[in-house]
């Protein structure tokens, strides 16, 4: 979130948190799986 937050940001992002929590943000690079059901979706008639 934290990225897109940044690359999102057209004139000005304002970030309001606590330092640690935006230092573990900005290391984490673990990917979550999503469950959306988007290919459920895609393979049902």
């Amino acid at each position: 979130m934290l990225y897109t937050a940044l690359t999102r940001a057209r004139e000005l992002l304002i970030v309001v948190g606590d330092d640690t929590t935006l230092a573990n943000m900005a290391l984490n690079d673990k990917r979550q799986r999503r469950y959306s059901g988007l290919r459920w979706r895609l393979c049902t008639e």
